[in-house]
């Protein structure tokens, strides 16, 4: 392969040096206060470069050069299959794909109790969601709603959460060091599965009330809208301020693409104050890093609420599975100073492993796992019914939030994902969605009506992976269409257009959805 072949796969695709610079700036018209902030990995021509390319599109008659390569040079290009979530970034070296797998095994893995003949797999709970993390994101894709009493949540749970109250709690919010106040007798998230000789906390409960919406054309939308509870409670009751807010486990593809976006860039899409007064006013999620003791973008999660994938993986070892890690080193994971037995439980930390149930070389290569799962490549990015769509969805306003396209960092620290042009569909910045979405529920800068924009890539395979079409942050949307019909708030303009659309308008746009 030619040298030049090799760079333009390496750089996925970035702008060529004769591309126009006429069509504007999207980073300098924004009102955000960090619009006019040069990325410091680039020099100035190169920024211009880089804006240029990530302009949304005003041509509809035809695809964008590579679109189709939804992640860059990192684009899986397998066929698709109900593994579409599960493949290697396409450019991973032969060494790395090694320690892809290596992850992949790490993350199948189905952890025991303590004490166990299988030292290395010792650690579980004692109070846990899942055995593994395979088990919340099924086949690296999106989780669902219990579909009965009988059907166990393994891929949802509760989040948990108290107003502050004490002097000190207030403080530890407002200062960001802590993000909220967990429940003081159950902890950060409702755990229903424990080892044996332990009672699990208790059981999720979920019923819904439908209500009929009416297209434009005479089409008839039932929503869903859930209402949640506990049974079962083994270790008291609930304190009466309790907050309680559902999660399905997300997709997992994409994620070290997300983490190579330069905060810059997302930082000029925010108008926390509407200054430009059209109605969209997405604010960043800052998170307080305890190592560089200062705040920095939250990108990961419905809320935003996680500042890295390392963080993430360390708090759902802790939180979903029970296992202490060298970032997250209690080996009682989520229970409380008020379950006295099950702090007291046996733990699977071996000295001779390393630091924690899941030591630091385990963490790490469940996180290189969790960077390099690819994006699959997008279909049907011709056919005319898509590019209608793709038009609807920009003329729509939905790329307000979904913000289509960037290229990631030149310095992101791992040569396969620098420098790539992706096409996440999503600014990562949080949003008002309207009373029906509301969890009521505040996590750090998210107030309890604000969720992370999310990341539209992959979407269109979810029944293929999953075999289910459940979306949003709890499931309770059927399809994209309910999705879509369940948007508010800031998004109340652009759901309105949809429902007044023409039937067969709705379809194209649900068609690009689809390929995407």
């Amino acid at each position: 392969m030619a040298a030049s072949r090799r760079k333009q796969l390496i750089l996925c695709c970035t702008v060529s040096i004769g591309i126009s610079l006429s069509a504007g700036v999207i980073a300098n018209s924004s009102p955000s206060p960090f619009s006019n902030h040069l990325r410091d990995d680039l020099n100035e021509v190169d920024q211009e470069r880089v804006r240029a390319v990530t302009q949304p599109t005003t041509d509809f008659s035809k695809a964008e050069n590579f679109e189709q390569k939804s992640a860059g040079a990192a684009t899986s290009k397998k066929r698709i299959s109900n593994k579409a979530f599960s493949h290697p970034s396409g450019n991973l070296t032969f060494e790395d794909e090694r320690d892809f797998k290596l992850g992949n095994s790490l993350f199948k893995k189905i952890w025991v109790a303590s004490p166990s003949s299988t030292k290395a797999s010792d650690g579980l709970g004692p109070l846990y969601n899942a055995r593994s993390c395979q088990r919340c994101h099924l086949k690296d894709g999106r989780g669902h709603p219990p579909e009965n009493n009988l059907d166990l949540a393994t891929s949802m749970f509760l989040r948990l959460s108290v107003p502050p109250r004490t002097p000190e709690e207030i403080e530890a919010i407002k200062s960001g060091t802590e993000l909220r106040i967990a429940e003081p007798t159950y902890g950060g998230q409702l755990q229903d599965q424990a080892v044996t000789g332990l009672s699990a906390e208790g059981k999720m409960r979920i019923s819904y009330q439908e209500k009929t919406i009416t297209l434009n054309g005479g089409e008839t939308v039932s929503l869903r809208t859930p209402s949640y509870s506990v049974e079962e409670l083994a270790y008291g009751d609930l304190d009466p301020d309790v907050m309680l807010s559902p999660r399905v486990a997300p997709p997992m593809i994409g994620l070290g693409l997300i983490e190579a976006i330069h905060e810059q860039d997302i930082l000029a899409l925010a108008d926390q104050n509407d200054l430009d007064k059209d109605g969209i006013s997405g604010k960043p999620s800052m998170i307080f890093d305890q190592i560089s003791d200062k705040k920095v973008l939250g990108r990961f999660g419905w809320k935003a609420s996680n500042l890295s994938i390392h963080m993430q993986s360390a708090n759902a070892f802790a939180g979903d599975i029970g296992l202490s890690t060298p970032d997250v080193p209690a080996p009682w994971g989520d229970c409380t100073v008020n379950q006295p037995t099950c702090r007291a439980q046996p733990n699977g930390a071996q000295k001779q492993l390393g630091n924690g149930e899941a030591p630091k070389k385990v963490l790490d290569l469940v996180v290189f796992y969790s960077k390099n799962l690819a994006v699959p490549a997008r279909r049907d990015v011709s056919n005319a019914k898509v590019l209608e769509g793709k038009e609807l969805f920009y003329n729509s306003g939905c790329i307000a939030c979904h913000q289509p396209k960037y290229v990631t960092r030149r310095d992101a620290g791992q040569k396969e994902l620098s420098f790539q042009l992706i096409w996440p569909y999503s600014d990562l910045l949080l949003h008002d969605m309207g009373d029906g979405l509301a969890d009521n529920r505040p996590v750090g800068d998210a107030t309890g009506r604000e969720w992370r924009t999310a990341p539209l890539w992959g979407i269109g395979l979810t029944e293929t992976v999953n075999g289910h079409t459940y979306f949003l942050h709890d499931g309770r949307a059927r399809n994209l269409l309910e999705a879509i019909l369940w948007h508010g708030g800031e998004a109340q303009v652009s759901r309105d257009t949809v429902v007044n659309m023409a039937p067969d308008e709705r379809r194209s746009l649900l068609k690009f959805l689809g390929s995407l």
